[in-house]
């Protein structure tokens, strides 16, 4: 892959971050790879001549996230349309997908120009509203849960119009084997290998003790009714989506997955060990 520009995204309260971005700026730069900046970061930071986001991904090769693993999934969402790969530069505190630190900058954008490190593919979920909302796309998971604490909601799900589940309780995660390690795995859920293609069905504190996590395939397609009054969808804990018995969602595997850029050598069990504290 011949990258010859890269466009910065810093996350959102990312004033102290300006001296990062020069030094990443300048790294990029002595390997003749050109450095532009999304508007709203160059706002940020005190920057001139910022692109608009469409603008960023029209011009560059590769996208380049300075943030925690909450900025990556926001740009690789935004930027779909593009199939940009998106290099994460870790910032923040957990780092599950944004594995290069900013120290490391400089010996890795030698790697990037020699064509030395890979791109991974991650599987994402399409949702539609039926006759509100036009595709709405996620990267970790989608929660249905309920509007207040004091109410629990009933859910219905259905493959090729068979009810699959019913759910009644405090929601259900609907996860992608990359947000597996998320929400997924603090309510119960499995931890599945971020590189197949699966949906997994965790419910939030369901009524009944015999509801348990669900691994289905990433053919199926699923349509979700509620007979709750009303219900929210969160997609990546960033966009929120109200949910009523007249509306239908429906879920199935987005046509194309994420695309991010890691060290050849990163190695996914090494990750879950270090940041998951197992055998400690």
């Amino acid at each position: 892959m011949d990258i010859k520009c890269a466009g910065i995204i810093i996350k959102p309260g990312g004033e102290k971050l300006k001296d990062t971005y020069k030094r990443i700026k300048k790294a990029f730069e002595k390997e003749d790879i050109a450095i532009k900046i999304d508007r709203s970061s160059a706002q940020i930071i005190g920057e001139k001549d910022g692109l608009s986001f469409d603008e960023l991904c029209q011009a560059c090769d590769i996208l380049v996230s300075l943030g925690g693993d909450g900025t990556l999934i926001s740009v690789a969402r935004r930027s779909y349309e593009y199939h940009k790969p998106v290099l994460g530069i870790n910032v923040g505190t957990l780092g599950f997908l944004t594995d290069i630190k900013p120290e490391d900058v400089e010996s890795f954008v030698k790697k990037i120009k020699k064509n030395d490190f890979r791109i991974d593919t991650r599987m994402m979920i399409e949702i539609a509203i039926l006759g509100k909302k036009e595709r709405i796309l996620s990267f970790n998971d989608v929660v249905i849960t309920r509007p207040a604490v004091s109410k629990m909601i009933y859910i219905d799900v259905f493959i090729e119009d068979s009810l699959m589940n019913s759910y009644y309780g405090d929601g259900l995660i609907i996860s992608t084997p990359t947000g597996s390690t998320a929400y997924n795995l603090s309510a119960g859920g499995p931890v599945v290998y971020p590189f197949s293609n699966d949906f997994i069905f965790t419910p939030i504190c369901p009524h009944s003790l015999t509801q348990r996590p669900l691994v289905l395939p990433a053919e199926f397609e699923f349509k979700i009714t509620t007979k709750s009054k009303s219900a929210l969808i969160v997609i990546d804990g960033q966009d929120m989506y109200e949910f009523t018995p007249k509306d239908i969602v429906i879920v199935k595997k987005a046509p194309i997955g994420a695309k991010l850029i890691h060290r050849k050598e990163r190695n996914y069990f090494n990750v879950l060990r270090e940041k998951l504290g197992w055998g400690i």
